[in-house]
């Protein structure tokens, strides 16, 4: 798969070189699409500009949130379009109003056809006026034909014919989802560079049976009911330290090479907060920028932060080119060690932290007393675009970090 990507970008520029157009492309609202699973079409829009230094800025829109997009090349007419943070990125040619080419994530060999034209605002087309209104919580089942179905609570907010909302589940949520809802079928997707997510659905006033598809290479049916007071298991009862251990340790590498432990001087008399994530994780994003806000917030000699990141990244270069990309577009200032490269296998990473019953979901967090002692472990991460839920999880989080730091 490597091979076919580095063909279908040798391509790309060696036939922009050829090809002695200088047109440039339109400023304004693009609509763009990703040919998912079963040929199905994922839409997402995004917002073209010029620059000065006739190079290229886009945000992209997924409900709520803005993705500012500023790494683009272009040659002649051909052009790659980088997302911020993730490695994914969109690689084509290009005329004024058209684009058309992949959505590329190499260590993960994917490549998703992707296409997209200038001046369409609509991120679904609605021939119909919506059939009810499916605002409030609903309780989710994907793959409902086995015996234990993977739970999770939609929660949404409907104006007239546009939707927009998420699915919590146990391990974080489905992020910001934007769409619509057409007479009796619900169509949301959202694109971040690293999810591709499209979901379709019928609907009734309190009954919802539909498909998920996460890009090219995975599609689940899910059914759902209206449910006010449905609500996820705890996400501080999932994952514990196993009977016969009494602390968390760990030794990984830091991008300069050093082993770093619990055992280091930096982390003594201090609250520890270890962060198990991957660069490549949209969850882990959301909970990393909470969690660089935080200590910024509360710059306390008392706390400690630090992530174990385990990687798609096939070499431990690329690994750590990851992780410095990430710290470098986010600002961490907390150190973050390489746990694991070239496999971001759960029962593998458990391996390298086998006090931990599991390793159920990226991110994981672990909060540590001063003394060292594992006092809390948070499963998942459910992030902004939970509303309420974000809101609730920011406050406990606080007081938390209080109650330890007062002790």
């Amino acid at each position: 798969m490597k091979r076919n990507v580095v063909i279908i970008l040798l391509v790309l520029f060696l036939g922009s070189c050829a090809n002695s157009s200088t047109e440039r492309l339109k400023e304004g609202m693009w609509l763009a699409h990703l040919e998912v699973g079963d040929g199905q079409l994922l839409p997402f829009n995004f917002e073209l500009n010029a620059l000065e230094n006739a190079g290229y800025s886009l945000e992209v829109y997924n409900a709520d949130e803005v993705i500012h997009v500023d790494e683009i090349k272009v040659i002649k007419d051909s052009i790659v379009i980088k997302m911020p943070v993730f490695e994914g990125y969109l690689a084509g040619r290009f005329t004024a109003e058209n684009m058309k080419g992949s959505f590329i994530k190499e260590s993960e060999e994917r490549v998703v056809p992707f296409t997209a034209k200038y001046g369409i605002k609509e991120r679904f087309r609605v021939a119909e006026m919506p059939n009810t209104n499916i605002s409030g919580n609903w309780e989710v089942g994907f793959n409902p034909v086995l015996d234990d179905p993977y739970k999770a609570k939609g929660v949404f907010k409907q104006l007239g014919d546009r939707v927009v909302g998420t699915f919590k589940t146990l391990t974080g949520d489905y992020r910001f989802l934007e769409g619509v809802l057409n007479g009796d079928s619900l169509m949301l997707s959202t694109f971040d560079g690293a999810h591709a997510y499209l979901f379709k659905s019928k609907v009734t006033d309190s009954t919802m049976d539909g498909v998920f598809y996460s890009g090219n290479h995975f599609k689940a049916q899910f059914t759902a009911k209206r449910n006010e007071n449905f609500e996820l298991p705890n996400a501080d009862s999932l994952t514990f330290i196993k009977e016969g251990y009494n602390k968390l340790s760990f030794s990984f590498p830091n991008a300069q090479g050093r082993t770093v432990s619990l055992e280091d001087a930096y982390f003594k008399d201090k609250v520890v907060i270890v962060q198990i994530m991957g660069t490549w994780c949209p969850n882990c994003l959301d909970e990393t920028k909470f969690l660089v806000e935080y200590t910024k917030q509360h710059n306390d000699n008392e706390i400690a932060v630090v992530a174990l990141a385990f990687e798609y990244a096939k070499t431990k270069e690329a690994a750590f080119a990851a992780i410095r990309r990430l710290q470098d577009r986010i600002g961490v200032d907390y150190p973050i060690l390489l746990a694991q490269y070239g496999s971001v296998d759960k029962e593998l990473a458990q391996e390298k932290l086998p006090m931990l019953n599991h390793v159920l979901s990226f991110p994981t967090t672990i909060l540590l007393d001063k003394n060292g002692e594992v006092r809390k472990i948070h499963t998942g991460f459910n992030g902004p675009a939970t509303g309420q839920n974000y809101q609730r999880f920011k406050r406990n989080f606080h007081r938390d970090i209080t109650g330890l730091l007062e002790e």
